[in-house]
Parts: C-alpha cells; structure tokens; sequence
C-alpha cells in the first residue's frame, strides 16, 4: 500500500454525493452534471436528507434552501450538531442571491453558496474542490487514528467507533456486538523470542482480523498491547460466527 496521500487520493472510490430539492428539474440539471464522477442520490425534502445522512453519510450535500417544511439552512444546522455527520460539507444551490443571503447560509455552516441558474463548469468545479478537501480531511483523519505497529485502528477511534455504533443501535432499533481477543503468554513469546518476534505476531493477528472483517460498519482495533476488539453491528449469532472464523484464522493461518 502506498504512503503518499496524493496516490491514496487516486485510489479512492468514487465520491457519494446527495442531491436535496423539492423540484425534480433542479435535481436532474445537477445529476447530468455530476453523474459522470460521482455515485448521485437524491432526497425531494430536508427531513429525508437528514435521515439518509445519518444513516450512511454522503461526501458531499448539494441542498437548495427553500424547501416545504424543514428549509436547507435548518437542515444543514442538524448535520452540524450530529457527531456523525458535523464534518460532511454542505454546498447550497439556491435562487437566493443576496449578501444577507448569503451569510446566513455559510453562518448555518454551508461550504459554499451558488446561485441559481447555475453554470455547470462553475457547479462542477466548486464541488469537485470540495470533494477533494473533504477526502484529504479523511485522510488525515485516518492517519491519526491508525495504530503505528499494526496498522489496524487505534484505541482512540475504537472509543469513538464504539459510542457512535451504541448510539446508531439505539436509534435504529439494531444490535452491535462486540468481541475482545487477547493473546495469551505474550509477555513470555517477547522473553524467549524477543519483540521483534513479539511485533510480527501482532502484525500477523491485526492482519488476519483485518482480512475477515471488511463490513463498512465493523471495525479492528488494537485495545492495548496484546489485545484488539472488533465492533461488529451484528446479534449475537452473527458475533459467535465471526469469532469462529478469526480463531481459525489463527488457528490455521497465522502460525503457518
């Protein structure tokens, strides 16, 4: 895997990208326009767009203002208040046009602020921009939550991942699980074999749980020293399996 963050940038899937107004001509203009370099979604109001992001969040929102019922500037205040989508870049595509406009619309926490009719090149040009800062920020984002050893998730982002998780299940009515490995003797593996040995086993653990755990949801961390915790949004069925498939893994890969 390559380290130079330009490189990963190249290798990201393609951005996902929601499309909020009430009128259906609006949304196609912006489909024809980004259809080619993104994954498009639509949502015809803000509480549906509200939802959607909280449940799989988009890279990039494209909200008008002017809606039925909640408008584009309380939706963009809710993304802002919610853990889980505060960091998700909001531009406005609205028919408002003025500076007063304007400011409440980037005080509500908007990136940017495009007037209708809109120029595509204009349109196109701003959110590939944004869509290129959003995916730097998660770059750097992961950097920082990224166990130097193993590579797998550090105990910082398994404290975040974990309260989120808890409170997506509440929310949505969905159990989470959660298994702990902890390897045992380890200290005397490090005595006999010293730590370089000590640090391939760790390595050979994170990976092998890595490989079997690829759900967008599901996450490996290193707890501490010797021991990781996967988050698994499964019932406890599905938890039981996958803990077998990891005690084969190292049962039959690992020390091979």
């Amino acid at each position: 895997m390559t380290s130079d963050p330009s490189e990963v940038l190249k290798l990201r899937p393609r951005p996902r990208l929601l499309l909020v107004d009430d009128e259906t001509g609006n949304i196609q203009v912006l489909y024809r326009i980004f259809r080619e370099s993104c994954e498009v979604f639509f949502a015809s109001n803000a509480e549906e767009a509200l939802a959607f992001c909280r449940k799989d969040p988009p890279d990039l929102v494209l909200s008008d203002i002017v809606m039925p019922g909640m408008d584009g500037l309380a939706l963009c205040r809710a993304l802002k208040q919610d853990p889980e989508t505060r960091d998700l870049p909001v531009i406005f595509v609205t028919a408002q046009q003025t500076p007063q406009e304007e400011g409440e619309a980037l005080a509500s926490g908007a990136v940017d602020f495009i007037s209708k009719p809109v120029n595509p090149v204009v349109v196109r040009a701003r959110g590939e921009t944004h869509l290129t800062l959003k995916a730097q920020a998660d770059l750097l984002r992961s950097m920082v939550f990224l166990d130097g050893l193993t590579g797998v998730a550090n105990r910082r982002r398994f404290d975040e991942v974990l309260d989120a998780e808890w409170r997506r299940s509440r929310r949505q009515r969905h159990s989470v699980a959660l298994a702990m490995i902890d390897l045992d003797h380890f200290k005397a593996l490090n005595d006999t074999c010293g730590h370089q040995a000590g640090d391939l086993c760790l390595q050979a653990v994170a990976r092998a749980l890595a490989e079997r755990v690829r759900r967008s949801h599901d996450l490996v961390a290193r707890y501490g020293g010797e021991e990781f915790a996967c988050i698994l949004p499964v019932d406890a069925d599905g938890c039981v399996t996958m803990v077998r498939q990891f005690r084969y893994a190292f049962g039959e890969e690992i020390w091979e």
